[in-house]
């Protein structure tokens, strides 16, 4: 029977939302929580167990999508810049209610990209790196620079505001960018819009070989488990790909877009969005098998494909965009607008601290 969730917001809108009852106790028994955009609502996320049940705080950003995260740091891809936050476990404590939280993740770093549309986001080592939606591009950043383009697809002919093929998802793998996803093969400004329902592509970073073609709004490629998966959003599934082949195996339908993958063990986290009746939605599988489509986060057996759980959102927030994993962490924060802790909260290297005194 579902349940619903608690929410805790800066704002009154009407963020409710209803989960399964395992759902909160996976999180709490394995001791792990969930990060997650919707840049639709202008909110990150934060999915956490609090006594057996589900607690789902909303943090205010700018047009969020893009998200990179873990145990450590953060990455927020928004509207026109780049946010980097640093977990600062020794602040979680001071944080009302003290002694609830075991994670605090602070702004340490504001990169101003201008609005380049980025999508998804990997760290490659220490080195991160963003898929630069609007120039057709994978990115990294540098002080001087908006952005540093690092690659492109070979039929992208230069760099333009175009969005010429909406080169959109990133799987890093041993510290390398290795695959990613775009819409169309196109090098016309929008172009991959014309065969947006079959146009998508997985492609090999590395040898800028094309793995697969003829899918359907693929997203979020991920290397896990010794597998390649990838989304497609137009099909609201999730399959595994034959590196050696390209083809592709259905392992679940989802009954929404299906955009955001991570895992944690055997289970996988997939980002859920409503999709609206619009021009870049229409046409596409999805919408002609389910009339009314779903917006949270589902949750599967990676190995047989069993539905385990799922939180459903309602009202507000209808599009999910990424869902991150934040392994080892149990009641997160992200502090954005409490001005009294950002300014009484310091970071110092260990050789540093060891001056410190008290």
């Amino acid at each position: 029977m579902p349940s619903s969730a608690a929410a805790t917001d800066l704002d009154n809108a009407p963020l409710r939302s209803v989960y399964t009852s395992n759902l909160a106790q996976l999180l709490h028994q394995n001791r792990f929580s969930l990060v997650v955009s919707t840049y639709q609502a202008g909110k990150v996320i934060l999915v956490r167990a609090e006594d057996n049940q589900l607690n789902t705080h909303f943090r205010h950003f700018r047009r969020p999508m893009g998200l990179a995260a873990n145990a450590t740091r953060m990455a927020i891809g928004e509207a026109y810049q780049l946010t980097e936050l640093y977990n600062m476990a020794a602040v979680a404590p001071q944080i009302a209610p003290q002694g609830k939280h075991d994670a605090c993740y602070i702004p340490r770093n504001i990169h101003i990209t201008g609005d380049i549309d980025i999508h998804e986001m990997a760290w490659a080592g220490d080195e991160l790196w963003v898929v630069n939606t609007r120039f057709s591009c994978l990115c990294t950043l540098d002080n001087a620079y908006s952005f540093v383009p690092r690659w492109r697809p070979p039929f992208i002919t230069g760099l333009g505001v175009e969005d010429r093929c909406h080169l959109n998802g990133l799987a890093v793998v041993k510290d390398q960018p290795k695959y990613v996803t775009a819409l169309g093969a196109t090098n016309e400004p929008q172009g991959w819009r014309a065969q947006k329902a079959t146009g998508g592509l997985l492609m090999d970073v590395q040898t800028h070989k094309i793995l697969s073609q003829g899918l359907s709004m693929p997203h979020s490629p991920r290397w896990y488990d010794d597998r390649l998966w990838v989304l497609e959003s137009g099909k609201g599934s999730v399959a595994t790909v034959d590196v050696q082949t390209g083809q592709l195996t259905t392992v679940v339908e989802l009954p929404g877009f299906t955009r955001g993958l991570d895992f944690y063990g055997p289970l996988a986290f997939v980002g859920l969005s409503q999709v609206r009746e619009s021009a870049v939605f229409s046409g596409i599988p999805l919408t002609e098998r389910l009339d009314e489509r779903i917006c949270g986060v589902w949750v599967f057996h990676i190995h047989t494909g069993e539905i385990v759980g799922f939180l459903r959102f309602e009202d507000a927030v209808q599009e999910i965009f990424a869902v991150a994993v934040l392994p080892q962490t149990t009641f997160p924060e992200i502090l954005e607008g409490d001005e009294k802790t950002l300014g009484s909260s310091y970071a110092l290297p260990d050789n540093a601290l060891r001056d410190v005194e008290n």
